[in-house]
C-alpha cells in the first residue's frame, strides 16, 4: 500500500506542484549549463514529499521532520539562491535531525548522519542534470533499501520508490517538471536516512547499502577529482559530469540516462546480493566493488582527453 499510495499521490500532485511553481516564478530557464531548450517549472519535490506524508505518518511520523527541513531548505534555495555557508550549516542541522529520528542517540550516529546527509544531498543535487536521472537512480536505491530493511524503514523505502515512480510519469524525457533543489535535497536526505537505518544492521547489510547510492557518489567523486586536476574551483558548476560527458561523446540524453540507471540497477542488485553474504565476505566484496567502479569512473571521466574546462 505504501508503494501504491506514494505512486498515486505523486502522479496527482506533481502537475499541481508544477502549476504552483509557474505562479511563483520558479522556472528553470535555458542557460549555458542547461540542456533543455525551453523553460520548465520545478518544485516537483513538493509532490514527492506529499507522497511520503501518509505512509510515514502511519508508521513513524518523526521521519518527516528531516525530510520537511530538507525540502524547505531546497525551496529557499530555489527561490533565493542561498549562500553556500548557509546551505552547509542547515544541512548539518538536517543531518543531526536525521540521526535523531532514524538512529540511536549517540555521537557516532550523529556524526554518521551529518556525513551521510552532506554527501548524499549534494551528490543527488549534482546528479539532477538530465530528465528523469536523479529520480530513477534514487528510486532504485530505495528499492534496494526496501529489500534489506524491515519495519518502518522498509515502508519508508517503498513509499519513496512509489513517490519517485509517480513523479517520473511527469519527469521522464521530455520532462514537464523538475525536482528543483527542494526535491533533490529531499530525496538525498531520504537516501541518507535509509542508509542510517541500514547502518544499524549487521556488517553485510551495511556493506550492501553502500552501493545503493553508488551512481550519485561516483559522479560526485569524479567531479571533485576532475576539478582538482583541472585547477578549477570545487564549487563552480560546469558541464563535465559523467552524464554530460556521455552526451558530449555523442550519446543522446535518453541513452545517457538509461546507461546511468542501468549502472545503478546493477549496483543495487549487487548490494542486495552482498547483504546476504557473511560479514567478512560481504565487506571484502563491497570494498572490491567500490574500488573497481570508482577507479573505472575516475579513469574514464577525469582524464584531460575525456574532459576539458571548456565543456
Amino acid at each position: 500500500m505504501a508503494l501504491i499510495a506514494g505512486f498515486v499521490v505523486a502522479v496527482v500532485a506533481t502537475p499541481l506542484a508544477a502549476r504552483l511553481a509557474a505562479r511563483l516564478g520558479l522556472i528553470d530557464r535555458p542557460g549555458p549549463l542547461k540542456v533543455h531548450s525551453k523553460p520548465v517549472p520545478y518544485l516537483g519535490g513538493l509532490a514527492v514529499l506529499a507522497a511520503l506524508l501518509a505512509p510515514l505518518a502511519g508508521v513513524r511520523p518523526s521521519l518527516l521532520v528531516p525530510l520537511g527541513l530538507a525540502c524547505a531548505l531546497g525551496f529557499a534555495d530555489d527561490a533565493t539562491d542561498l549562500p553556500p555557508a548557509v546551505r552547509l550549516a542547515v544541512e548539518v542541522g538536517i543531518g543531526v535531525a536525521a540521526a535523531w529520528v532514524a538512529a540511536p542517540h549517540d555521537a557516532v550516529h550523529v556524526a554518521l548522519g551529518v556525513l551521510a546527509v552532506l554527501v548524499l544531498v549534494n551528490a543527488v543535487n549534482l546528479l539532477d542534470g538530465l530528465d528523469g536521472l536523479a529520480a530513477a537512480v534514487v528510486g532504485l536505491g530505495a528499492i534496494g533499501s526496501f529489500v534489506v530493511l524491515s519495519g518502518a524503514s522498509a515502508t519508508f523505502a517503498l513509499a519513496l520508490a512509489g513517490g519517485l515512480g509517480g513523479f517520473l510519469v511527469w519527469n521522464a524525457p521530455p520532462a514537464r517538471v523538475y525536482l528543483g533543489d527542494a526535491g533533490s535535497y529531499l530525496i538525498g536526505t531520504a537516501l541518507a536516512m535509509l542508509f542510517l537505518a541500514a547502518a544499524q544492521r549487521h556488517a553485510a547489510v551495511v556493506s550492501g547499502a553502500l552501493l545503493f547510492a553508488g551512481v550519485p557518489v561516483a559522479d560526485t567523486a569524479v567531479a571533485i577529482v576532475r576539478r582538482m586536476r583541472a585547477g578549477t574551483p570545487l564549487l563552480r558548476g560546469d558541464r563535465g559530469h559523467v552524464y554530460d560527458q556521455l552526451v558530449d561523446r555523442g550519446w543522446s540524453s535518453k541513452v545517457a540516462v538509461l546507461a546511468c540507471v542501468a549502472v545503478q540497477g546493477a549496483l543495487t542488485g549487487a548490494g542486495i546480493g552482498i547483504a546476504s553474504l557473511s560479514g567478512g565476505v560481504a565487506v571484502a566484496v563491497a570494498v572490491a566493488t567500490v574500488a573497481v567502479v570508482g577507479a573505472g569512473a575516475i579513469f574514464a571521466f577525469t582524464s584531460p582527453r575525456a574532459w576539458t574546462p571548456d565543456h
